[in-house]
C-alpha cells in the first residue's frame, strides 16, 4: 500500500499528507482528476490535480483492493490513515538519503529544465500561492488544461526507463 501511495505522491507532485489522506470522494468519476479540499491543503485552498495515465492505473488497482466501501484510497493496515513513517520506510528501503518531499523539488526542476512550461503553471501544479499580489490579482485561472499537459509529460518521464535512474541500495 505504501509503495502505491508513494508512487501516486510522486506522479501527482503532491505532499505526502495530501496523498495519504486522499479520499475516493475527491476523485472524479472518470478518474482523470483529484480535487483536494482546502481543509487538507497547506494554503487552505482547494486544489484540482489532473491525473496522468499511471496515476489513474494506481487508482484502478486501489479500487480493486477497496474493502467495505472504505473512504481512504491508501488506508493503513487498520483502515486508518497510512502513516508517513510507512511511506518513508518504503522509500528509504531503496534510497536511504531521499525524501518524499524532495520529489516535489525534482518535479519543479524537471519542469523548468526540460519543458517549455511557464513558471506559473509549474507553481500552480505544486499548489503554491502566488506571492506577487498584482500578478495574483490578474492571474485568476487555475490553468488546469496546461497543468494536464504538464502532468502527462511528468507521468511519461516517471515511467520512462530511458531517463530515470532505477534506485537500488547499491546505487545510492
Amino acid at each position: 500500500m505504501s509503495a502505491y501511495c508513494l508512487r501516486f505522491t510522486i506522479l501527482t507532485a503532491a505532499r505526502s499528507g495530501e496523498a495519504r489522506g486522499a479520499l475516493w470522494s475527491e476523485i472524479s468519476a472518470d478518474f482523470k482528476s483529484w480535487t483536494i479540499p482546502g481543509s487538507r491543503m497547506k494554503a487552505g485552498r482547494e486544489h484540482a490535480v489532473p491525473l496522468c495515465d499511471e496515476a489513474i492505473e494506481i487508482l484502478k488497482i486501489m479500487k480493486q483492493w477497496r474493502m467495505n466501501e472504505a473512504k481512504l484510497i491508501f488506508p493503513g493496515s487498520r483502515g486508518t490513515l497510512l502513516s508517513d513513517v510507512a511511506v518513508n520506510k518504503t522509500l528509504h528501503n531503496v534510497a536511504p538519503n531521499v525524501t518524499t518531499h524532495g520529489f516535489r523539488s525534482s518535479f519543479r526542476i524537471w519542469g523548468a529544465e526540460t519543458t517549455a512550461t511557464p513558471s506559473a503553471v509549474l507553481e500552480l501544479a505544486l499548489a503554491h500561492v502566488n506571492q506577487n499580489r498584482v500578478e495574483a490579482a490578474y492571474q485568476r485561472s487555475d490553468l488546469f488544461e496546461k497543468r494536464r499537459e504538464l502532468m502527462t509529460l511528468w507521468g511519461d518521464f516517471c515511467k520512462s526507463t530511458n531517463h530515470v535512474l532505477a534506485l537500488h541500495k547499491e546505487a545510492v
